[in-house]
């Protein structure tokens, strides 16, 4: 599956990861608090439209064989993950902090003729909030941020959200992209399989932990370069 870059990382980086809004120590170079909803409908209102449409391919290549339930889509930015899931007959509850890429959601959910049966979209900051209800399947992928985000805090909400049976999907960067620069990156943005493990710190009697990998995938960057690019991809199934 080719992804434009949009659907890569530099922007992903700030994407799609993001749903993680946080209300923490601003972003670089500001030192008054951000308003996680603020800062990424200002994020998405640069462009109209940042993602490139197409579900993430770790995710694709997960879920692609497993029975159809109820799913959580959590930082669904403007919805590539959430409307392949509903239109491969899952239920759909795609949520992220951007009303801004929600309305785009909205609206390409309309344009594909898909219903509120098929997918709902809510507006959460998942730094304060987290959805009702347990699901078959809940997938975080690229829920990073420019903002402070409490993530291992999300990402055991996230998995104790998941049903019995039902199945836990992360994908994050694993590295930088060729084409990043030098912007400055800690290393908790680009998390391994160790680190999302240890930050779920899953009851092994509860879970199974199917796959903790990096994985690579050709990418074409902002100038029209071609590089390969690093996923941390962990999938855990619920007993």
């Amino acid at each position: 599956m080719s992804e434009r870059i949009e659907d890569t990382m530099e922007h992903h980086h700030h994407h799609d990861q993001h749903d993680d809004g946080g209300t923490g120590a601003g972003a670089p170079g500001a030192d008054a608090p951000v308003d996680a909803q603020a800062f990424w409908d200002a994020r998405y209102g640069e462009r109209q439209r940042i993602w490139s449409g197409s579900a993430n391919a770790s995710l694709v290549d997960e879920v692609e064989s497993v029975k159809p339930g109820s799913a959580l889509d959590l930082g669904c930015g403007e919805g590539g993950d959430s409307l392949w899931l509903a239109e491969n007959g899952w239920m759909v509850t795609g949520v992220d902090v951007s009303e801004t890429a929600l309305a785009r959601a909205r609206k390409e959910s309309a344009a594909r003729g898909l219903g509120e049966d098929d997918v709902e979209w809510l507006h959460v900051d998942l730094a304060r909030d987290f959805p009702s209800g347990t699901f078959d399947l809940v997938s975080a992928c690229f829920l990073a941020s420019n903002i402070p985000l409490p993530r291992a805090q999300i990402l055991r909400r996230a998995a104790a959200a998941v049903a019995p049976g039902g199945m836990l999907v992360l994908v994050s960067h694993a590295s930088a992209p060729s084409w990043a620069g030098n912007h400055h990156h800690g290393p908790v943005d680009f998390p391994s399989p160790e680190d999302e493990l240890a930050a779920l710190d899953l009851d092994e009697d509860a879970w199974e932990i199917t796959t903790a990998e990096t994985r690579t995938r050709e990418a074409t960057g902002p100038d029209g370069e071609r590089a390969t690019l690093e996923d941390t991809v962990v999938v855990a199934q619920r007993r």
